[in-house]
C-alpha cells in the first residue's frame, strides 16, 4: 500500500472556498474529469450538514500493461461522497474508484477546514490510499508508484484550477 499527503492554504475564507468547490469541475486544468453526477443530496435536519453522493467520470491514460488487464477502457468512475457541515466549517470529501477496484482500491479524503489562527484563510489536507490486488501484487510496487505520481500530478493541477476558480469568483465579489 501506497500513502499520498497533501497539504495548502487558500488565501480565501471557508464560506468561499466550500461554495467554489461545487464550481471546480469542469476547468481547464483538470481536462480528466469528463463529468459530475449527482446521485444523492440531503441536509440533516438536526446538525445542518449537507450530504452529497456523485459519480465522477474521468478519462485517463494509464500504463499499458494495467491496460491490457482492465480491457483498454480509459473511462474510470468514482463515487465521491461529501459532507458539508457549516456550523463547524469543515468540508469532507471521500471519494473511492469504482473501476478497476478488482485490482487496485483508491481511497481519497479531501478535507477543508477554516484556519483557526485566521479565519480569512482554510486549510486544506488531501490524502489517499492506493493498494493493488492480490491478483496483481507481483507488479504493485510498479503500478502503486505510478498512481502515488498521477496523484501528485493531478492534485497539483487540481489545486492551481481551484485557484482559479476562486480568483474568479472573488472577481465577481
Amino acid at each position: 500500500m501506497k500513502l499520498f499527503e497533501a497539504t495548502h492554504t487558500f488565501f480565501y475564507n471557508w464560506s468561499q472556498v466550500s461554495a467554489a468547490n461545487w464550481r471546480k469541475y469542469p476547468n481547464d486544468n483538470c481536462p480528466h474529469v469528463v463529468a459530475i453526477d449527482v446521485l444523492d443530496r440531503k441536509v440533516d435536519p438536526e446538525t445542518g450538514v449537507l450530504r452529497t453522493e456523485r459519480l465522477i467520470t474521468c478519462h485517463q491514460t494509464i500504463p499499458g500493461m494495467l491496460n491490457r488487464l482492465c480491457g483498454g477502457c480509459t473511462i474510470s468512475y468514482s463515487r465521491e461522497v461529501s459532507e458539508i457541515d457549516p456550523q463547524n466549517k469543515v468540508l469532507k470529501m471521500t471519494s473511492c474508484n469504482l473501476s478497476m477496484n478488482h485490482l487496485i482500491n483508491v481511497t481519497e479524503t479531501v478535507t477543508y477546514t477554516e484556519d483557526p489562527t485566521n479565519p480569512s484563510r482554510t486549510l486544506f489536507k488531501q490524502e489517499a490510499r492506493i493498494k493493488c490486488g492480490e491478483s496483481i501484487s507481483r507488479f504493485a510496487g510498479y503500478i502503486e508508484n505510478f498512481f502515488i505520481q498521477r496523484f501528485r500530478d493531478n492534485a497539483a493541477q487540481g489545486r492551481q484550477g481551484f485557484e482559479n476558480v476562486l480568483m474568479g469568483q472573488h472577481d465577481k465579489l
